[in-house]
């Protein structure tokens, strides 16, 4: 159920589609609203994956970790439990809720645990003093990813989650009884695997931490960004290329607190051709950031939508291979590869546009973080 497929001898056309909704207010809304928005790109999936990030949707819980996993089996549950109870001070434990009667039938064992890091005193496993809470969660998703087999973190977040699985994603939505949610930020995937496996892992959103990437798209680079994220302790071991993109803008946005702007001329970086005709502070820094991230650069077609705690961006590859549209009324943001997933949120727009290669799609809350 949770297999993870090393090889895979098929090929199949891309599709996949991506839809992401914000408002820029903090103000929530339903979860139907994002699965009526991708349900109108049906068509861009195969039914092997389908999945939604929420932010906000845990108020009582805001200052926890809240951890979501997938088991294969009650022995991997155990040893992930107690070793979670080693580590952490657990708040509260349960079963994602979903509902029985749908046409997701065939899914792993699903729980959420809302989390604090314990004090070294009260840890067994001592948290070393020069890592923040966040360093000691990424190392934690890290090590029960890799090693911890039958279980999966696939959310581990503060006040949002990710909720994914293989199937239609207005499916999946259903199963996870998204519309009982309310999120101030949705994001939302419709997959069609290409050159992987279609399996509960490797569903998109692929998330750590807050952060949250939905991608359609193929990252031929694959192989080099891992190898570059390995150097900071990041480990790829799901078999997925949309795994790299959300451990880069983990790297670069939290560790190295980069603008995100800044991130996306990294990721979809100016053609040398470009840079060479460009004025000369340009060209001094568009240079510096490809000789210093060269490793980064994504290369591959790609339209991606990123969200976390306090905002959500869009970007496409730098010669716009994937479709990826934008729209604004009042304080909502859009984001999808096709604009009748917007207009089927908001029939009437205040602006529609199409950005470029390269042009990142910007939204952040008005008053930082929630």
């Amino acid at each position: 159920m949770l297999k993870r497929d090393k090889e895979v001898s098929y090929r199949i056309p891309s599709g996949c589609a991506v839809s992401g909704i914000m408002n820029e207010k903090g103000v929530s809304f339903s979860g139907e609203t994002i699965i009526s928005s991708i349900e109108t790109m049906h068509d861009r999936s195969n039914g092997l994956g389908g999945g939604f990030a929420a932010y906000g949707i845990y108020p009582d819980y805001k200052d926890h970790y809240a951890f979501h996993l997938m088991y294969d089996n009650t022995s991997a549950v155990k040893k992930t439990e107690d070793h979670l109870e080693e580590l952490f001070y657990v708040e509260h434990s349960e079963s994602i809720p979903y509902r029985t009667n749908t046409v997701i039938q065939d899914h792993p064992i699903l729980r959420r645990y809302f989390l604090k890091v314990k004090d070294s005193k009260d840890s067994n496993h001592l948290k070393h003093e020069h890592l923040s809470d966040d360093d000691f969660v990424f190392r934690t998703v890290m090590r029960i990813n890799e090693h911890f087999d039958g279980a999966f973190v696939f959310s581990s977040g503060k006040n949002m989650g990710v909720f994914k699985g293989v199937g239609y994603p207005e499916d999946i939505g259903r199963f996870f009884r998204l519309e009982d949610y309310d999120a101030y930020i949705w994001t939302s995937h419709g997959r069609f695997p290409t050159n992987s496996a279609g399996w509960w892992g490797g569903a998109h959103p692929f998330s750590l931490l807050s952060w949250s990437v939905v991608h359609n798209g193929e990252i031929s680079s694959y192989g080099i960004n891992k190898r570059y994220l390995e150097n900071f302790g990041y480990k790829c071991t799901l078999f997925t290329d949309t795994e790299v993109i959300a451990y880069l803008i983990d790297l670069f946005g939290r560790k190295q607190n980069l603008e995100f702007e800044t991130i996306a001329s990294i990721l979809a970086a100016p053609f040398w051709s470009d840079i060479e005709h460009m004025d000369d502070e340009k060209k001094k820094y568009y240079t510096a950031l490809r000789a210093i991230y060269g490793s980064a650069l994504l290369n591959g077609p790609f339209s991606i939508i990123v969200g976390f705690e306090d905002g959500m961006f869009g970007l496409n590859d730098r010669i716009k291979l994937r479709p990826l549209v934008a729209g604004k009324k009042d304080d909502f943001l859009y984001i999808a590869s096709e604009e009748c997933a917007i207009r089927d949120a908001c029939p009437s727009l205040d602006k529609v546009w199409y950005p470029r290669g390269g042009e990142i799609v910007m939204g952040r809350l008005c008053n930082g973080k929630n």
